[in-house]
């Protein structure tokens, strides 16, 4: 029976994207790993292949199409044998056989050929809530099977199961879900401000133009509202004197030219914020719903302003790489950032992130914590102040503010006190931060 390709996920984010355009078209034939579309998500352009073989049939949503739900089929794959004259049988794949990625839909017009395509129920999930990524035709052999496919491990692109995967699986009934209680009653959302239409009528006669919100723009303002309305922030403000930092960073990339190397300020942070967490064990933490998960790693988000909203890319195991590592690294996720192309895994994860507004001129302010981390450090401009000095002679220095903003459920004051000293004493001191 044909089966439907549906719009995939591929964002943790991902509710709906804009299916930019095809790669394939009707009467194409695709293996295993082609590359069948490009898809904007709330973040970047991505590239959707296929996980099994096949003859594209019929495409549902045309390139170019915004707003397609994840899940709505797409397009509609013939296995061997199958004839356009079956595309009105395409089988949705079910729970137990999933799209060729998980996704949004799209309104695309039944045709007379076409049956109209009922709502795709949910994606599977383990018994701990996790989805379970599978190809329709894995999926349709599972559950001809009768095999549970928490139970098989994928060997698809990004873990997905393919159908070698189940085709010589050993048979064996998946277990029954223990019957749930019937979900309480959710309350209303809260209202996030007037509607669009009584806002336009406060300033009729007036010249404005209407700016059309893009997927990113969405996910920011859903995620930060999200933030302030059920985080609990409070503030850490410290200052930091940065006189020697800035000498041993001049003495660092004089040596550091002839490599091409040029560190910044920036970079120290990032670095410092990563042997803090290491010191600060307890403060490498993110709040997990009805628990604490507490990282071993110091993974640590920086803020990327881009056009139109911003990323987050993550560096991983930053307490372990040397400042012209990090420096690199960080120059490569922001222009790949500010061009849409990092993959989801390269912006989610960390436990705390840190948004510099300095080279904007910005003294100092509160930044909005990014669930689900445990924090988020907000770095201001580095300005020449009159300070009172160790001998208590008026003296000037280069002293940098930073506002340390917290989650109350994860780090308490105290805890949170001893994370932002850790940073100040690794910037005061730069050359422990190489030791």
């Amino acid at each position: 029976m044909p089966t439907e390709i549906l719009m995939p996920a591929l964002s943790p984010t991902m509710e709906e994207g804009t299916l930019a355009k095809w790669l394939v078209k009707e009467g194409d034939t695709v293996a295993a790993g082609d590359l069948l579309a490009e898809i904007e998500t709330d973040k970047a352009t991505m590239e959707f292949e296929a996980v099994d073989e096949g003859t594209i049939g019929k495409i549902l949503v045309a390139g170019g199409s915004e707003g397609v739900k994840v899940n709505t089929p797409i397009a509609v794959i013939l296995a061997e044998g199958e004839s356009a004259d079956d595309i009105g049988k395409a089988k949705t794949p079910d729970s137990g056989s999933a799209p060729k990625s998980d996704g949004p839909s799209a309104k695309a017009p039944a045709s007379k050929d076409t049956a109209p395509a009922a709502k795709a129920p949910a994606a599977p999930t383990t018994k701990d809530g996790a989805r379970i990524f599978a190809s329709p035709l894995a999926r349709r052999i599972a559950a001809e099977k009768g095999l549970d496919l928490g139970t098989i491990k994928g060997s698809g692109p990004h873990g997905r199961i393919v159908k070698t995967d189940v085709a010589d699986a050993t048979a064996q009934p998946a277990a029954q879900p223990a019957a749930q209680p019937a979900p309480a009653p959710q309350k209303p959302a809260a209202p996030t401000g007037p509607a669009a239409d009584v806002v336009a009528r406060m300033f009729e006669g007036r010249a404005y133009e209407e700016v059309k919100l893009d997927g990113m723009r969405k996910t920011v303002a859903a995620r930060l509202t999200e933030a302030k309305q059920t985080i609990p922030h409070f503030y850490l403000r410290r200052e930091v004197r940065l006189d020697t930092l800035m000498a041993f960073r001049a003495q660092l990339n004089k040596q550091l030219e002839s490599r091409g190397v040029k560190l910044s300020v920036n970079d120290f942070i990032i670095k410092a914020c990563a042997l803090a967490l290491q010191t600060v064990p307890d403060a490498n933490a993110v709040w997990a719903g009805d628990r604490i998960l507490r990282l071993k790693p110091s993974d640590i988000a920086v803020a990327v302003a881009i056009e139109g909203g911003l990323f987050t890319p993550v560096l991983k195991d930053a307490h372990l790489k040397s400042l012209s590592a990090l420096s690199a690294e960080m120059k490569d996720l922001a222009t790949r950032a500010r061009n849409r192309k990092l993959a989801p895994q390269e912006y989610t994860g960390g436990s705390t992130a840190i948004s510099n507004l300095g080279m904007f001129g910005i003294e100092n302010f509160d930044a909005v914590i990014n669930p689900p981390h445990g924090s988020i450090l907000a770095v201001g401009a580095g300005l020449k102040k009159p300070v009172v000095g160790k001998d208590g002679e008026l003296t000037t220095a280069t002293v940098m503010s930073m506002t340390l903003s917290v989650d109350h459920r994860v780090i308490d004051g105290a805890l949170g006190a001893d994370y932002l000293k850790a940073i100040v004493e690794n910037l005061e001191n730069p050359m422990v931060m190489l030791a």
